[in-house]
């Protein structure tokens, strides 16, 4: 997320909510292999983690 960007003229209350997205993301949706290929989410929902 962070390489590569050109973080000028972006400010401090964009990049809040750009980082928010990638860290629900990151935490919530990207698919794992380790996981069985699905989310972390769902991974926790199928163990009854959370509802």
């Amino acid at each position: 997320m962070f390489y590569n960007y050109d973080w000028t003229g972006v400010s401090i209350s964009e990049f809040i909510d750009i980082l928010n997205k990638y860290l629900v993301w990151y935490n919530e949706k990207r698919i794992k292999i380790s996981l069985a290929n699905i989310s972390p989410r769902e991974y926790q929902q199928k163990l009854e983690l959370i509802v």
